[in-house]
């Protein structure tokens, strides 16, 4: 059979060009989505050498110009003149302040000083500052705390505890062993980790929470001013008072004692030979100390301190109390109470 060629079709070119068409379209997508590509690889690699080129740029800048006064390298053989680099300080110059000062450590107080005045007592200046009496005493070696002498300062301590002088063939932990406290107590509140000059024979420091020896018991009225007794049983045989001072209240159907007004920390005597029968802590009447002589009991109410325990004898006059404030009060004095055979009596009119 033989072979015959014929003429292509209008429709035959119509759908070529439709192709072609197509396909020209899908390219120019292509293209385009290759070309953005390849833009963003090229700025992502040219980021490292815009960032150094601007670095450099700066510091040619800072450099450049050698400032006013700026101390430079003379030339050499004609060579031109280099300014030397300097540092910059970061945030400006730094300018001293009108007054310096060295500022205190966190938790450290400085010791104050007092000085002794009429109506003062070694218990009055301690309660002031929040510390007991036995600090007080030891920080100023003082052994009878109830004869003070006026206008004597007083070196008061920081906190409760005890200020002692180092003396040679002292160690931390020999001062920590007698005054039973860990030796780090005295390092950390004393610096010496950063300061250790100041552990050295003559250096004063603060051991906090010391075990301080107790005080000694009262032979004799408190005071740091000048002496005066309780008035004497009068001649019908009454009750002396506890204490000189005042009557800021009388015994009444609404009140069952006497207040005795008077600087705090005096001593208080017994009133009668007997036996100490109460002490301890009550409502209202703060702490107290009773004395029982057969059927009669007197006792005193809002004290500071109570000497004795229960079952000590007394004699008449002995002192066994100090004035305070605790309870209910609204100043230092005692609230003197008498009973017989259980029922409150005016202490006035009592007769031993």
């Amino acid at each position: 059979m033989r072979a015959t060629l014929t003429r292509p079709s209008a429709r035959t070119f119509e759908r070529a060009a439709q192709i072609i068409r197509i396909g020209g379209r899908q390219l120019s997508r292509h293209a385009v989505f290759l070309l953005v590509n390849l833009l963003v690889a090229v700025i992502v690699m040219a980021l490292p050498f815009l960032s150094s080129a601007a670095s450099h740029a700066d510091a040619s800048s800072k450099l450049a110009p050698a400032p006013i006064g700026s101390t430079s390298l003379a030339p050499v053989d004609g060579e031109p003149t280099v300014a030397r680099a300097s540092t910059q300080s970061r945030g400006g110059t730094i300018t001293a302040g009108r007054s310096p000062v060295t500022t205190v450590a966190e938790g450290v107080r400085p010791i104050a000083t007092y000085t002794l005045s009429t109506d003062d007592s070694l218990w009055s200046i301690a309660n002031f500052y929040g510390i007991t009496p036995e600090a007080l005493a030891f920080a100023n070696g003082i052994t009878d705390p109830y004869h003070l002498q006026l206008g004597r300062e007083l070196m008061i301590p920081p906190f409760e505890g005890a200020l002692y002088t180092v003396v040679a063939g002292d160690t931390v932990q020999s001062v920590a062993t007698r005054f039973k406290v860990d030796p780090a107590v005295i390092e950390d509140y004393n610096r010496l980790y950063f300061e250790p000059e100041h552990f050295a024979p003559g250096q004063l420091i603060f051991v906090q929470n010391a075990a301080l020896p107790a005080l000694p018991e009262p032979v004799a009225a408190v005071i740091a001013r000048p002496v005066f007794s309780a008035p004497a049983a009068k001649a019908g045989g009454y009750l002396a008072w506890p204490v000189g001072g005042w009557i800021s209240q009388y015994f009444w159907a609404g009140h069952t004692g006497v207040d005795i007004a008077a600087p705090y920390g005096s001593g208080l005597s017994a009133g009668v030979n007997g036996v100490i029968s109460q002490n301890g802590w009550v409502a209202v009447g703060g702490l107290h100390i009773c004395v029982k002589s057969g059927n009669l009991e007197e006792c005193y109410y809002h004290l500071s301190a109570a000497y004795l325990p229960v079952g000590t004898q007394v004699t008449a006059g002995q002192i066994v109390a100090a004035i305070g404030l605790t309870g209910v009060t609204t100043g230092p004095h005692v609230h003197w109470e008498t009973k017989i055979n259980g029922q409150f009596v005016n202490p006035l009119v009592v007769q031993p």
